[in-house]
């Protein structure tokens, strides 16, 4: 993947931000609640952070650049906030990115 254009950038942050995302889900969390340590979801949970920010400016960079209808980046958010959607808009986007 070159990351030579807007939505390059936008999908491999998506991606990262997307595995981030089930890292606290399913591990962080339950390490926290389950096992009592807290740790994974402090350093997790900064991490997931400011991968989220990053994605909001990069939908906004693809929003301008690629013309996008709002329908679209709406659910390009709305897939950041559910588990394992940004793989799946990833997917559904792919074609564009040839």
């Amino acid at each position: 993947m070159k990351l030579n254009d807007s939505l390059s950038r936008f999908r491999l942050i998506a991606i990262v931000e997307g595995w981030s995302f089930l890292f606290l889900l399913f591990i962080a969390m339950p390490l926290k609640y389950i096992a009592g340590y807290p740790m994974p979801v402090k350093i997790g949970g900064w991490i997931h952070g400011l991968l989220f920010v990053a994605f909001g400016f990069s939908l906004i960079a693809v929003w301008a650049d690629r013309k996008w209808k709002f329908s679209k980046v709406l659910l390009a958010f709305i897939c950041s906030l559910l588990p394992f959607g940004t793989f799946w808009f990833d997917k559904r986007i792919a074609k564009e990115s040839n």
